[in-house]
């Protein structure tokens, strides 16, 4: 097919003077190498780890959109100390949209790159909110006959974190899991596997709604930290499960460290010779997101036989290699309309992205709530 010569891509800017500025560029259309092939982009997700780079450190209380169509652009301050945290950005035009689905519309001359033109594919390139975007045809994910771009849209964060998740517990000898902000996307998509794969978890939401809507999925482990018996709800559900590993989304406050009390307090149960160093068995959290962004603050009283550490998806599956990678996008595209299925709430376009009374709407990150840019829709 013939392309276009020129094509829309957003870029997020972070100038001197401290301004936050959200665009579409105007780019050429590229050539493919080789092993490239070009992906018409139909449809991308926002997800919290996206924001980082959209708005990283701004006040978002003040952000402000002007222009109209491909002009529109979005504005927001950068307060001295989120200047500080995003010094090695300033003044690079960062792409972003991490992950998304489109058509293959070109490619190199490699037999595989050619093997995708006019198949629907997932794609994780980190430059998903643009017109087309061009990627080596290894990183392209093939989605099975009958599944569309937006049945794929979101094939690679939530999914693939999910059964790392799950990995991770295997290689580190672990049995059991904890996750927070279990009411998300995400932590819906666990539960269906941790289900399906016979594996505990122990959930913790803040709301009752977000309780129950869990339940009604079938978790059999659901606690409320906005709850006044948390702490005895917590205990009780690690000692029934022998939880020792905690995804934690939240990042900062106190809720890493309440949950290594719970692992200690629960071991504290099972009996078993004395030490003044706690229990021997080693408790890990890590923080895999930043919902809060206020320090991280431990109270140690869990023994010496634990760890606090981060966590990210891209680091892993570099750590376990290409054949378990490939197993797990392998299980992706197998379960992409059950296990791995995913809502929207609305479809916008790239530049209603960039309108400040929508931004408004997906920066709130709530519950159940998630929005998915077309790219092809018409810029308006």
């Amino acid at each position: 097919m013939s392309l276009p010569a020129t094509y829309l891509k957003m870029f997020s800017t972070v100038s001197e003077d401290g301004q936050l500025r959200m665009e579409l560029m105007e780019k050429e259309m590229p050539t493919p190498n080789p092993t490239q092939v070009i992906v018409r982009v139909e449809a991308a997700p926002i997800n919290p780890s996206d924001q980082g780079v959209m708005f990283g450190w701004s006040n978002m209380a003040e952000a402000a959109s002007s222009g109209t169509g491909k002009g529109t652009a979005l504005t927001a301050p950068v307060p001295p100390q989120g200047m500080r945290m995003m010094k090695a950005r300033v003044g690079q035009a960062l792409p972003v949209g991490n992950e998304g689905a489109g058509t293959v519309v070109a490619a190199g001359d490699d037999a595989y790159a050619q093997s995708l033109v006019g198949k629907t594919v997932a794609v994780m390139s980190g430059a998903m909110y643009a017109e087309y975007c061009i990627v080596e045809a290894q990183m392209c994910l093939p989605l099975n006959e009958g599944n569309t771009a937006r049945d794929g849209a979101s094939s690679f964060v939530n999914p693939l974190t999910a059964l790392s998740m799950i990995e991770t517990m295997k290689l580190e000898g672990h049995t059991a899991l904890v996750h927070t902000a279990a009411a998300s996307n995400l932590g819906q998509m666990l539960n269906r596997i941790c289900q399906a794969d016979g594996v505990e978890l122990v959930n913790i939401v803040r709301k009752d709604e977000q309780a129950t809507l869990l339940k009604d999925m079938g978790a059999k482990y659901v606690v409320n930290s906005s709850s006044d018996s948390f702490m005895p709800d917590l205990i009780d559900a690690i000692h029934a499960t022998g939880a020792t590993l905690a995804f934690d989304a939240t990042g900062g406050g106190t809720l890493a460290s309440s949950i290594l009390t719970a692992m200690e307090a629960a071991a504290a149960r099972t009996p078993g010779a004395y030490s003044i160093y706690g229990s021997v068995k080693h408790k890990q959290v890590y923080l895999y997101g930043g919902l809060d962004t206020s320090p991280t603050t431990l109270t140690r009283g869990y023994g010496m036989a634990w760890g606090v550490g981060g966590w990210l998806l891209p680091n892993f599956l570099a750590r376990v290699g290409n054949e378990v990678a490939g197993r797990l996008r392998q299980r992706v595209a197998d379960e992409l309309t059950t296990t791995f299925a995913s809502h929207y709430t609305d479809d916008i376009s790239l530049s209603q992205a960039l309108q400040a009374e929508t931004v408004a709407r997906y920066y709130a990150k709530k519950t159940g709530e998630k929005f998915l840019v077309c790219p092809q829709l018409a810029i308006e």
